[in-house]
């Protein structure tokens, strides 16, 4: 998986090609940029995605951070009823999976390879259960790279409870 290789330099800000710009903005821009995301291209970006429209994004695709990186997929009812995955949802509508602590990494993926069998899929659901079966096979295939399984901290709020009225 090339896509993990070690590069030089400092990370990558974005998963899409990008470049180093200077922008002169007025102070009232800048605040409300950083209220938005204290790095300020990545506000411009978020602030300027639903202008340029829905553009199609793959199925599920690898998001680098440094040497780390996680799989962002394209929510399916399909992949949350088959697997017992539940999505974190991003800014950008995809959404990072997890799952239980009692699956493994190797149960979910022989979840995934079985789906992809099913003819009863749609094109979309059958695009994202593929495109999720590859990138785990290319993984766990790979001299490259190990695949972890790590726990994140999601705040659920709680249902409110309907007021009284007299």
């Amino acid at each position: 998986m090339e896509f993990l290789e070690p590069r030089r330099g400092r990370p990558r800000k974005f998963a899409v090609p990008s470049r180093a710009v200077t922008l002169t903005l007025p102070e009232h821009i800048i605040a409300a940029l950083g209220a938005v995301d204290t790095d300020l291209s990545r506000a411009v970006v978020q602030l300027t995605q639903p202008a340029l429209g829905r553009t199609a994004k793959p199925a599920a695709e690898l998001s680098r951070f440094g040497n780390h990186a996680v799989i962002v997929v394209t929510p399916s009812r399909a992949l949350a009823e088959r697997t017992g995955i539940e999505f974190v949802p991003l800014a950008d509508g995809r959404a990072l999976i997890s799952f239980g602590q009692r699956t493994t990494i190797a149960e979910l993926e022989l979840l995934i390879e079985d789906a992809v069998d099913d003819h009863r899929l749609s094109a979309h659901d059958l695009a994202v259960f593929a495109a999720l079966a590859e990138i785990l096979r290319s993984a766990r295939r790979s001299n490259e790279v190990t695949l972890l399984q790590r726990s994140i901290i999601v705040l659920e709020g709680r249902l409110a409870r309907p007021r009284k009225t007299r």
